[in-house]
């Protein structure tokens, strides 16, 4: 693998998470109350830790990582593998 590849990949995977949860939240949220809505709506598990922050006298940084994965997330992830090893390998 090359190292644009690789670069492509990761670039294409986050932006898969990114993109799948703002359609997963947009589209449960005109779903009505049901398993489907919940489908749609809930985060698996969220991963990374708390913000943190240093607050010095005259400047104040906060640190922090967070991800919050839903179904279409990971259907996105899944369908950029698959396109990922159908085109580069």
């Amino acid at each position: 693998m090359k190292k644009n590849e690789i670069t492509f990949l990761i670039v294409a995977l986050i932006l898969a998470a990114v993109v799948g949860g703002i359609i997963g939240e947009i589209v449960g949220s005109f779903l009505p109350q049901g398993h489907v809505k919940t489908l749609f709506t809930q985060h698996y598990q969220k991963i990374g830790f708390e913000p943190a922050t240093l607050n010095l006298y005259a400047i104040s940084f906060t640190f922090g990582l967070r991800f919050k994965i839903n179904f279409v997330s990971i259907l996105f992830i899944i369908l950029v593998i698959i396109y990922f090893r159908w085109w580069y390998l």
